[in-house]
């Protein structure tokens, strides 16, 4: 497949785009400094220089793709609109283009549907209060944003991202969270989003994963 991948230099798109391009996927890339990519030169990977705050830049780069696919975060834990400002250019440019497929990565802090009593009711709770409240709107904000939009969406809502290698195996849900569902590796993840690219039970769904 086409894809194109915002977040590549971060930790989680650099391990997306290895593994795309080793599935034999073409890969665009659209990072604001090409110096921070860490992926090697490849034959099916295209990398554009473009703001994903400005629609008019990235439209470009959308054409023909077949899937969009959005890793981008905050990366601390204070004040921030990246999620929905970015969320809400992606789509801007899709509908532009008419490409209709995207996944975005959100996290499980936004929803309580299937978790423990003591996660629902005290963990997160205290959470979204305190470290995590910027983190957590923000996420919500560009969840909202897509779920209004006409796209055939897929948001993943992984709990907290670990660097550990591949575990090869990992559970996921729909629509709720996963008990006991503390963290997953972003290899995991990886896996994940491209294992669901394609698949028509996972439009206009939640997915969590952990491991």
């Amino acid at each position: 497949m086409k894809l194109t991948i915002f977040g590549a230099t971060g930790a989680t798109g650099t391990i997306l785009t290895d593994q795309a391009l080793a599935a034999g996927h073409e890969v665009t890339a659209i990072v604001r400094d090409p110096a921070r990519l860490a992926a090697p030169a490849h034959r099916r990977l295209r990398i554009v220089t473009a703001s994903v705050m400005d629609p008019a830049s990235i439209t470009p780069a959308l054409e023909g793709a077949d899937v969009v696919i959005s890793s981008i975060g905050p990366r601390g834990t204070g004040p921030t609109t990246v999620i929905r400002d970015s969320v809400r250019s992606i789509i801007q440019a899709m509908e532009k283009t008419g490409t209709r497929r995207f996944v975005q990565v959100s996290g499980s802090i936004v929803a309580d549907d299937g978790e423990s009593p003591y996660m629902r009711y005290l963990v997160k709770p205290l959470a979204r209060r305190t470290f995590l409240r910027h983190v957590c709107a923000d996420m919500r904000a560009g969840e909202d944003e897509i779920r209004q939009s006409d796209l055939d969406w897929t948001i993943l809502r992984p709990p907290a991202l670990t660097g550990k290698a591949a575990a090869g195996t990992y559970r996921t849900a729909i629509d709720r969270n996963l008990p006991h569902g503390f963290n997953v590796s972003r290899a995991d993840l990886a896996a994940c989003i491209l294992a669901l690219l394609d698949d028509p039970a996972t439009v206009h769904r939640h997915v969590s994963i952990a491991n």
